[in-house]
């Protein structure tokens, strides 16, 4: 393993470094991607992020892919289904709230063009660069986060509390957490 300098939490094996080094952070733009992650992040509330990431590949068998269109129109047959999959957290609110996060996502992209326009007009479409020096620094929820998880539960998505859109931004690099002497930002 290469020594570098690295944000102190994904320190924990290469499952956590390999996301944190490739993919946390980036920003992404594509609503397929951002679906994804809004899913994994629904059912890590509550949960370490790194139970969602270990069964990551799981999620994206059982949720087909993240298609969103397959998952909006999922049968109460499916999702009893996806309460007996040992591979995924079997949690039943999580999975019907996904069924309707899908609906409303679907809703979003009909108003605004996409998903990403929406949720990127909330930091003006450009990432939030916080600085911070330690892990210390960086915070659970900020005043956006609430501002979007407000206008989220307005439109009918559940589980999407300030703390989980904020990890949420994070994800998809629509905030910068990096701490300062962390590789990434160099």
């Amino acid at each position: 393993m290469e020594n570098k300098n690295r944000c102190i939490w994904c320190e924990k094996d290469d499952l956590y470094r390999n996301y944190h080094d490739n993919e946390w952070g980036k920003p992404i733009y594509d609503d397929e991607t951002i679906f994804e992650f809004l899913i994994l992040e629904t059912f890590q509330a509550g949960l370490s992020w790194y139970t969602v990431l270990a069964k990551r590949e799981n999620f994206r068998k059982a949720f087909d892919n993240f298609d969103l269109m397959k998952v909006a129109n999922y049968s109460e047959e499916k999702m009893n289904a996806l309460a007996e999959d040992a591979g995924i957290i079997r949690n039943k609110l999580k999975i019907k709230a996904t069924v309707t996060n899908a609906q409303a996502f679907l809703k979003i992209q009909k108003e605004f063009g996409s998903f990403s326009k929406y949720i990127w007009g909330f930091v003006n479409g450009k990432p939030i660069d916080n600085q911070p020096k330690t892990l210390n620094d960086v915070k659970a929820t900020t005043p956006i986060s609430d501002a979007l998880s407000k206008d989220l539960k307005k439109r009918g998505f559940k589980f999407v509390g300030s703390t989980v859109v904020y990890a949420h931004m994070q994800a998809t690099g629509m905030v910068n957490d990096h701490v300062m002497d962390c590789w990434t930002r160099k």
